[in-house]
Parts: structure tokens; sequence; C-alpha cells
């Protein structure tokens, strides 16, 4: 009898600590659909973040260079320097002492000319000079003003355009980020229903654990009045018991499984851990749902961003090849420069008798011999352009061989859908008829069990056919950039202007 009772307050106790664990919507939980999750991905998650510091990284960059192409202007001043200096005159063979003041500054506008890569500099540096004792000649000192003003031209020659390719490159590169970001999105976007799918089956195998445990507390009760009438034998009891125990001890592990899955879907899309949610889940499908393959395959190769990000791969291989080639190169270089010099004792007479300042510089850079240096690098660049070629054709392949698998696997999805279906009706039937006979003591509680687990197995597997049918519908939507489910194409490549 004190076993007994000892029993039943074990099983009280169980009871009152499985019920702090039932999901209870008047605590401050908060309910997640599928789209704010997303969005909430999109804002915090760790790696869409870092994928869009590298888009404006990129923009940046591109912004700086294009920055670069128009007019730089300067200014450096200096207000004020004196000095004074003794030296030794050789040719009077004599130490001389001297003092100065000097002051001035230059002006500089500096502009590059993008379609021959030449630089036109306009400057123009002023000076002022103030002799104030020379020990040797003192009738030297006085004031002077100096000024140089002057154009300068410098023109490569016979050599690839540097700036035309830097631009070249960074448009590349930021057209790379973009897809990288778009890219990045859809993975999120794939691997945040995945796990919110994950969280709503350990939520809905929690759910259905507890309608086990309900059902087991149940069959305790009527086995435990039966064994207390001697209708049964304690056999019986003790089987009935074992069975609430281990229903209790599956709740338990499906409610520490639940919490767990929850920590990891909060930590991926970037919620705070210490957040309570639920999820609110659409396993709604349409198993209507017609695609044309022919239609999936041209979409997918046609608009897939992975096929770009290769062609741009090889695209900057390319202009790889051009810097290779002029690694060893003939070129030239020419610089002309034009100006006046005006220098007077006043100001106002600077130009009075301005002086022209004239220079034409013409060089070349020669290259005699470089022992096949030339010829091997540009052989291994052009292995790495066939390399960027083949992982293109393997990258068209790959789609095909995907968007084929995924549209075999819609379509045997649906026909697990339908069993799936059925087999929970059947479970369903099966248990009430099973549980009435146990409750007319035709059947043992062990074996009420397995038809209690048959069912609860049953409805998972249904669940989980239909959450698989919507995941391989997405996966259908990413490798095609196509909605099949909406009939309209994606759009999913995204800017910093967003």
């Amino acid at each position: 009898m004190k076993k007994k009772f000892l029993f039943k307050k074990h099983v009280l106790i169980s009871l009152l600590f499985i019920s702090g664990f039932i999901p209870n919507t008047a605590n401050a939980q908060k309910g997640l659909t599928l789209e704010q999750a997303l969005s909430v991905a999109e804002d915090n998650s760790p790696t869409v973040i870092k994928m869009r510091l590298n888009l404006q990284r990129n923009q940046e960059n591109l912004n700086a260079q294009n920055a670069a192409l128009k007019s730089k202007f300067a200014l450096s001043v200096d207000p004020i320097e004196y000095s004074q200096n003794r030296a030794y005159q050789s040719s009077l063979s004599s130490y001389n002492t001297t003092k100065s003041a000097q002051s001035g500054g230059s002006f500089t506008i500096v502009q590059p000319f993008l379609p021959t890569d030449a630089t036109i500099t306009l400057s123009d540096n002023f000076s002022y000079t103030n002799n104030l004792y020379n020990e040797l000649f003192p009738n030297s000192k006085g004031e002077f003003f100096n000024n140089d003003l002057g154009i300068q031209i410098n023109q490569p020659l016979f050599t690839y355009n540097r700036t035309k390719q830097n631009i070249k490159t960074l448009q590349l590169q930021l057209e790379n980020a973009q897809l990288s970001y778009a890219v990045q999105l859809l993975a999120t976007e794939k691997s945040v229903t995945q796990s919110f799918y994950s969280v709503y089956q350990a939520q809905q195998s929690l759910e259905i654990s507890n309608q086990a445990l309900q059902n087991m507390i149940k069959s305790y009760e009527v086995t435990k009045n039966k064994a207390d009438a001697g209708i049964s034998a304690q056999s019986e009891m003790f089987q009935a018991e074992l069975n609430l125990e281990t229903s209790k001890s599956d709740y338990e592990n499906k409610q520490v499984s639940f919490e767990n899955t929850k920590d990891q879907f909060k930590n991926l899309i970037g919620m705070s851990l210490y957040d309570d949610i639920s999820v609110i889940p659409n396993i709604a499908v349409d198993t209507t749902i017609k695609i044309d393959i022919a239609f999936a395959l041209d979409q997918g190769l046609k608009n897939r961003m992975e096929l770009r990000q290769r062609q741009i791969t090889i695209e900057s291989s390319l202009l790889d090849m051009v810097t290779v080639k002029a690694m060893n190169e003939f070129k030239g270089n020419l610089g002309l420069s034009f100006g006046f010099n005006g220098n007077n004792k006043l100001i106002e007479d600077l130009y009075k008798n301005p002086k022209n300042n004239e220079n034409v510089a013409l060089s070349f850079q020669i290259p005699i011999y470089d022992w096949g240096q030339e010829r091997s690098r540009i052989k291994a660049q052009q292995a790495t352009i066939e390399s960027n070629k083949v992982d293109l054709q393997v990258q068209q392949n790959d789609i095909i061989l995907a968007v084929r698998q995924s549209n075999r696997s819609l379509r045997n999805l649906v026909n697990q859908i339908l069993i799936a279906k059925q087999s929970v009706n059947n479970a369903q039937l099966t248990y009430d008829l099973n549980l009435e006979k146990y409750k007319n003591g035709d059947l043992t509680g062990m074996d009420l069990s397995i038809y209690q687990n048959q069912l609860s197995q049953n409805k998972l597997n249904y669940t989980s056919s239909l959450i698989s049918y919507k995941l391989e519908l997405l996966n259908m939507k990413i490798l095609t950039l196509y909605d099949f489910e909406k009939n309209i194409p994606l759009s999913p490549i995204k800017t910093l202007d967003k």
C-alpha cells in the first residue's frame, strides 16, 4: 500500500513538472512567422552582414576610383622660413655668413585624361625671399618675388591603359560582390527556412509526445482501477507504471530537443538567445503545381548568378593576362611642359619681363632578354583561363543535374504526402479501436503503447512530408530563380541603396 502511495505521489509530481514545460502563449513569448524570421535574418545574420560589408567595400573602392578621374586641387603653403648660415666660399677662400627669410606657396590642379591615360598638371609656384644679411656682399640685401606658372602633360606610350583596366577590374569586383550578396541572401533564405521548420517539427514532436503522455496517463488510471478492483493482474499494473515513466521520459527528451533547436534557430537569424519564441508555420501545400522541366532548365541556365560569377572570373583572368604581358614590355613616356617665370623686387612688376620655361622629354624602356620568363608567365595565365572555362561548364552541368533532381523529388514527394496522410488516418482509427479493446480488458497496456507510438510516428511522418515538399519547392525556386508558386521570375540582386 505504501508503495502505491509513493508511486501516485511520484506521478503527481511528474505531471506538475511536465505541465511547466507545456508551451503557454500567456507568457512573454514571441510568435514568429517564416517571413518575419527571414526579415530578421537579412538584417541581423552575421553571414549576411559580412557579405553586405564586402559589397560596401567594393562599392566604395569603385566610387574612389571614379572620384580620382576628376580634377584634384592641392594647395601648399610655407608661411615663414628663416635661416642663418655660415659656410666656406671656395671661390673667395673665405667664410661667409648669410641671413635670409623666405615664404611661399604652390597651387596645383591635376587632371587625369582617361582616353589616353595621360596626366595634365597645371601649377603655380610663388615665393618671396628677403636677404637680410650677407657678410661679404652687403649690397646684395633686398627683397625678391618669384613666380612659376606652367602646364605639364605626361603621356605613356606603347602600353595598355592602366586606369581603364583598373576601373574595369573594380566594376567586375563590385558586380561579383552584388552577386555574392544575392546568392548569400538566397542561401540564408534556404537555411533559415530549414531551421524554421526544424523548430516546428520539434515543437510538433513535443505536442504529439504530450498527447501520448496524456493518453498514457488515462491508460494508467484504467489499469490502476482494474488492479485495485482485482480485475487484472498486478503485472499489468507494473507494466502500466513502466509505460507511463517511459512516456514521461520521452516528453522530457523532446522538450530538451525543442529548446536546443530554438537556440540554434535564434543564433542563425541573429536574434537574442534570451528571447522566447514560438514559430507560426504555414505548412499548407499546393500539390497541383506543374513544372515544365524544359522551362525550368532554361530559367536556371539563363538566370543563375553563379554562372555570371564564373564569367566574371574568366573576364578577370583575361584582364590579368594583359598585365602579365606588360611585365616586360617595350614602352615609352612623353613629357611636355610649358610655362612662364617672372621675378622682380616689386610684386606689381613680377611679369614685366617674363621668361619662358619649356621642356620636352621622350623616354623608352626596351627589354632585351628575359630568359623565357614572359613566355612562361603567359602560358601559366592561359592555363588559368582554360581552367576557369572548365569551371563554367561544370557549373552549367551542376545546374542541369540539380534542377532535374529537384523536379523528380517534387513528383515523388507528392506521392509521399498522400501516403503519409492516409497512414495517419489509418493509425488514428487503429488506435481508437484498440483503446476500446484496452478499456474492455481485451488488450494489454504494452500492446496499446505500440499503437500509440505508431500513431505518433505517422503524424510526424506526415508533417515531415509536407515540410519536405515546401523545402524542395523553395530549392527549385533557388535553382531556377523562378517562383513556380506565383509564376513570376525573381530579381534577387540588391544594392546598398535598398
